[in-house]
């Protein structure tokens, strides 16, 4: 989920645990939870730090061991600490559970959309995205709102975020459905289709596809219960050559590799030598494939240089993609 949303749902847990009449009569306790709930809800998307050091760190990693089994010990725990430090007159019993759900929460609700999380790491290094809701749900995100309008408001928050949260199992035992459909209905469009690879949007009833059959990947949108494929493209195996085998020891194609599903490749001879790129095909937006890999190599098959990441025009991937004649010194020494 974004940021957003996992920020009301913090706070959200932080009214539920009002339910227990010792931590609504304890303002200590109560301001300790929340503070745990609300940190706890953000804790496992703090490796969004790791951009600073690049993309290909990032991506290789963020949802990785932050959402794991490990971290759902590792988190709760370390949080318990430095809240206990500011606030030791609080209830530790209550304070560490509260923490914990909210960690849980986060890991568990982001396996529902198209990103997914390594949340079996390390019994299983794959990645859980089960496609069935939105980065941002509008749904979730407004319900979690109202219930914090009417905390405002003087209402109990317990009560309160009780009927929220049962309206949200509701909501997802019927996007669940809903996902399960998805498949039924590409099948009937596509038969051949092997595996599917669906984002909901944020309009109910609405996805993008990225599907592969044994020959061909199609990209394609469902709306109204119908299937409109925007691209076919032949499904082709990275060949086993010295170039593609140079191209992915590149730490970016190697970080976009890790991750993406479903990709086709392309290749390019220019005046420096190959250029290999690798394209995500589950994120496809106006046309355009924004989520890419590329890799420059000389004629040596010396890496010049690459870059992994969202770009929306051709321009600023030309951008991204700019080196120095330095750089040519260097890998012809």
């Amino acid at each position: 989920m974004d940021t957003g949303t996992h920020i009301v749902m913090g706070l959200g847990l932080g009214g539920l645990a009002m339910l227990d009449p010792a931590i609504a009569n304890d303002p200590v306790t109560s301001h300790a939870i929340l503070a745990g709930t609300l940190i706890g809800s953000q804790a496992p998307d703090f490796d969004t730090v790791l951009k600073l050091k690049n993309n290909a760190v990032y991506i290789r990693n963020h949802r990785g061991i932050t959402h794991s089994l490990p971290a759902l010990v590792i988190w709760p725990l370390l949080l318990f600490g430095a809240i206990s430090l500011f606030v030791p007159e609080a209830d530790n019993g209550k304070l560490l559970l509260w923490t914990a759900i909210a960690v849980f929460l986060h890991v568990f609700v982001d396996i529902f959309n198209a990103y997914g999380t390594q949340a079996l790491y390390p019994i299983s290094k794959k990645w859980i995205a089960l496609g069935v809701i939105s980065i941002f749900d509008p749904f979730i995100f407004f319900l979690h709102i109202g219930g914090l309008l009417l905390w405002y408001m003087g209402v109990n928050p317990g009560y309160t975020f009780l009927a929220v949260y049962s309206i949200l199992v509701v909501y997802y035992i019927i996007r669940i459905i809903s996902r399960q459909r998805v498949n039924k209905i590409v099948l009937k469009k596509i038969p051949e289709a092997e595996e599917i690879y669906a984002s909901p949007t944020i309009r109910w009833g609405q996805y993008h596809l990225a599907i592969k059959s044994k020959h061909e990947f199609f990209v394609a949108g469902l709306k109204n219960g119908k299937v409109t494929v925007w691209d076919t493209f032949d499904r082709l195996a990275v060949p086993k050559t010295k170039l593609f085998d140079a191209a992915k020891k590149d730490k970016n194609i190697s970080a976009f590799l890790s991750f993406s599903p479903v990709h086709r490749w392309e290749v390019e001879k220019n005046d420096h030598g190959h250029l290999v790129q690798f394209i995500d095909l589950r994120y496809r937006s106006k046309g355009h494939y924004p989520f890419v890999a590329m890799v420059q190599l000389d004629e040596n098959l010396n890496i010049i240089t690459s870059f992994t990441g969202w770009v929306y025009s051709e321009d600023r991937l030309k951008k991204k993609m700019e080196f120095s004649p330095l750089d040519l010194i260097n890998n012809n020494e």
